[in-house]
């Protein structure tokens, strides 16, 4: 069975080789070309790059500068191959976490055929090198070692890893948080000495237009892209939303934090992970890679029936088989709309299941959820700033 899964995953990374060299994923193509524009001025935020709108941080395209100067199609093989090698390095992470001893190959073999995972190939994303950083941070922590590093990066690429900064907070992993917090920083203003001006027009004004972005694509499995596409239009949602995503990220990070205080680090990270999908005005459907550890979680607490049913809907991905692309049956409440939105309920269910959970645990002798409540509302950060493309 081993030797069947080494070849299977073989031919997995002979697929990713073949396809990076054939095909030209879209994102990648606009950080490529965000690596060139970022030291023109403000081009990189007012000009539209492969007919789409840049929406990552000025750093990000800052990285993308020396790969901006190799022909495409290297550039794009280097990402791809980068981005395997930050998945297993990821999916190795997870399983330390887990403390179990499983086949790495097979775990990766098996991630692999996760929709999100899948597609961040497809387009030539960043998500998996930011749960790379994200995961190697926060096993760091669960040994009680330095961290911080990681996830400051993360957030300087993509600001919504900055749940995490307040899960170090709340865990009292001061000096981790603040590691964390100076590291954004320092990139922030490397990004600001290489592109000052671009940096400017961002900061002040880019960072939280969500109009730069199409909000009601199905891919947007985020509270305020199904409510978007229920009522049928941004407009239609009023300010009374912001109690959802406020909500949602007060016991999110609660159970998270009680999590990471009984030292179940993988089930905190599985948590904050989900919560900041939830939180975030733009949950593509590529973000939500956040289910591999998620995952782990349910098979080492034995949920193996829930397991299977999440890996499921993860891997056959039945929201792209409802009508989209502006099809007007993809908007209003119809019996699709809750396939149609399948990841949000999946995400939702979870942290519902991971609260239960604790409840249970916390009948035989754990802590009591409601003593950090207060805590974790004065922390969790507003839901406003926290965007991302």
């Amino acid at each position: 069975m081993k030797r069947w899964v080494s070849l299977f995953l073989a031919l997995e990374i002979l697929a990713i080789v073949v396809f990076s060299a054939a095909y030209d994923s879209l994102d990648f193509r606009i950080y490529w070309l965000g690596g060139d524009a970022v030291t023109h001025g403000t081009r990189l935020y007012q000009e539209q790059l492969a007919d789409h709108w840049y929406t990552n941080t000025p750093f990000m395209a800052a990285l993308f500068t020396p790969l901006a100067a190799l022909p495409l199609t290297l550039a794009r093989m280097l990402w791809q191959l980068a981005s395997l090698a930050a998945f297993i390095w990821a999916c190795r992470a997870t399983l330390k976490l887990t403390g179990r001893h499983v086949p790495l190959v097979a775990v990766v073999a098996a991630g692999l055929l996760l929709q999100p995972v899948w597609q961040s190939f497809f387009l030539g994303q960043v998500n998996l090198f930011l749960l790379a950083l994200v995961l190697a941070d926060l096993h760091r922590v669960a040994l009680g070692r330095p961290a911080g590093i990681g996830i400051g990066i993360a957030t300087a690429i993509k600001l919504t890893p900055a749940v995490f900064v307040v899960l170090l907070l709340l865990t009292r992993r001061t000096k981790d948080a603040v590691t964390a917090a100076a590291t954004f920083a320092v990139c922030t203003l490397l990004a600001y000495a290489i592109a000052p001006d671009a940096s400017r027009l961002y900061w002040l004004h880019t960072f939280y237009d969500t109009s730069r972005v199409g909000v009601p694509y199905i891919s947007n499995q985020s509270p305020y892209g199904a409510l978007t596409r229920i009522l049928r239009g941004t407009a239609e949602v009023g300010d009374w939303y912001t109690a959802i995503p406020l909500t949602i990220g007060v016991s999110g990070l609660t159970v998270a934090t009680i999590w990471a205080r009984r030292g179940d680090w993988l089930s905190a990270t599985a948590v904050t992970g989900v919560t900041g999908l939830l939180v975030s005005p733009i949950s593509w459907a590529h973000h939500w890679v956040w289910i591999v550890p998620a995952l782990a979680v349910l098979l080492r607490n034995g949920n193996r029936r829930a397991a299977a049913c999440t890996y499921t809907l993860f891997a056959l991905s039945p929201l792209w088989w409802t009508p989209h692309n502006g099809d007007p049956r993809e908007y209003g409440v119809n019996l699709l709309t809750p396939v149609a939105n399948c990841y949000l309920i999946a995400g939702l269910f979870f942290l519902t299941h991971m609260t239960i959970r604790l409840r249970i645990t916390t009948s035989r002798g754990g802590r009591r959820l409601p003593e950090l409540v207060g805590a974790a509302s004065r922390a969790v950060p507003d839901p406003e700033s926290v965007r991302d493309g």
